[in-house]
């Protein structure tokens, strides 16, 4: 991943290892691994992506109640939402899939017929993002 998208986000300090392996045993399932080595170097954060893409990352500890929250599981059961765009769009994992793709989805009228797959891997995401810029 080029380290110059990530230039203007303002990361939070990595979470322990240890931290990563209690929420995944609480969950029933290991994290992608792309993920996991982003959470021990950023433990979420947010600012830009690139020049004009703004993306919202939640803490690790906060991944749980967040979900909660939003209802995920009442409405689009199978999504794992790690954060947002600042706006009206969640990012999460869809978990419904083996390589957990990283979809977005409103979080107003937040439904299955609204996800939008738009990263195969959690690096793709961010790659993604940042490249968003160079298309406009």
């Amino acid at each position: 991943m080029n380290a110059n998208i990530l230039e203007s986000f303002n990361a939070n300090p990595g979470v322990r290892t240890k931290a990563i392996e209690a929420f995944e045993n609480s969950r029933g399932y290991p994290l992608p691994d792309d993920y996991t080595e982003f959470l021990r170097c950023a433990d979420g954060g947010e600012g830009f992506i690139g020049d004009k893409s703004y993306l919202i990352l939640w803490k690790l500890e906060e991944l749980e109640e967040f979900n909660r929250d939003y209802e995920v599981a009442d409405y689009c059961n199978g999504l794992l939402l790690f954060g947002s765009s600042g706006g009206g769009e969640a990012y999460g994992f869809d978990t419904r899939k083996a390589e957990w793709p990283v979809v977005q989805v409103p979080f107003v009228g937040m439904d299955y017929s609204h996800v939008e797959e738009i990263a195969g891997s959690f690096n793709d995401f961010l790659v993604s993002l940042g490249r968003q810029d160079q298309s406009q």
